[in-house]
């Protein structure tokens, strides 16, 4: 098995709003406390293999990256819009992360199928 190097950032970075963090804790075990929002441009001239870009405006906005990445468009509502109660604000970031998490599955168990040689 090979590895996946990942990285996060957006068009119009604020902050890693706290309600993320506490879903993807209570989903994944993972603290994003230690994260920081980042500018898209941090990671200008570096080669990707896939660029995800999970809005419209990202993906209208969303540089271009040497050697011709496999573009990949995730479209999500952003949780951090939604009204109304802490737990209503609270459930739209974990619905989110948990289909984040099913998608990047799925693209692993694809990117695992396609890197295993041919069978000879």
């Amino acid at each position: 098995h090979g590895t996946v190097d990942a990285q996060s950032a957006g068009t119009v970075p604020s902050a890693v709003h706290p309600l993320a963090v506490e879903a993807v804790r209570r989903l994944l075990g993972v603290d994003l406390g230690g994260q920081r929002s980042k500018h898209v441009d941090e990671f200008s001239g570096q080669r990707f293999d896939y660029v995800i870009t999970l809005c419209d405006s990202a993906r209208e906005t969303c540089p271009v990256f040497p050697g011709d990445p496999e573009r990949i468009h995730w479209s999500f509502d952003d949780p951090s819009a939604v009204q109304g109660s802490d737990e209503d604000r609270y459930r739209a970031f974990r619905q989110t992360a948990a289909e984040l998490e099913r998608r990047i599955d799925q693209l692993l168990a694809v990117i695992e199928r396609t890197a295993k040689p041919s069978p000879a």
